[in-house]
């Protein structure tokens, strides 16, 4: 049996530049009722840009939220109704002034599945070349190229503790390693 939940109602009790919140009647699959509190936000993309001496770029950016400098990939949100893949060779082209020839797509996840619907893709960029950085008014950071094992223990280390750079650095590990296997 699949589980459910079915929307009898929804308001929206906070409407922002980046994200709406909603308040949310469901009904359960037992047929009681609950309430879903809802950040709505229209996404995000993410590139890992490997150099051919397999360096990452990662970028260090303060996070207001958390008070601190961390360490990421490139990225951005989406526009309402943008393409993930333009997302992604707009930021790095933003963030890390590159422009890549070849991409190969790491797929999509959920970051945060209990209460929000935000939905991060994420991709591999290789056989790169430069562009004029350009980084929004708004925004200060500097990228860095890191060796690529470098950059996957800073994760276990904790040093890296962005959840869409975790995510997509395991998963180029996993592949290369899967790679080298089928060998």
């Amino acid at each position: 049996m699949s589980h459910f939940e079915r929307t009898l109602s929804r308001e929206t009790v906070y409407g922002g530049k980046v994200f709406t919140v909603t308040r949310d009647q469901v009904e359960l699959e037992n047929g009681q009722t609950s309430v879903r509190e809802i950040v709505h936000h229209h996404g995000g993309a993410c590139v890992a840009a490997l150099t051919g001496q397999d360096e990452v770029y990662l970028v260090r950016q303060f996070r207001y939220a958390f008070g601190e400098e961390l360490w990421e990939l490139p990225a951005g949100k989406l526009e309402p109704g943008e393409d993930p893949f333009e997302a992604a060779q707009r930021e790095l082209g933003e963030e890390c002034g590159l422009i890549a020839r070849r991409y190969t797509d790491l797929g999509a996840f959920y970051p945060t599945v209990g209460y929000c619907s935000e939905i991060i893709y994420t991709w591999l960029a290789t056989d790169l070349s430069p562009c004029a950085m350009h980084l929004d008014e708004d925004e200060f950071l500097t990228p860095e190229k890191v060796p690529f094992e470098t950059a996957v223990d800073m994760v276990f280390t904790g040093e890296i503790k962005d959840g869409k750079t975790i995510a997509a650095l395991l998963k180029i590990k996993t592949l290369r390693e899967r790679e080298k296997a089928a060998e």
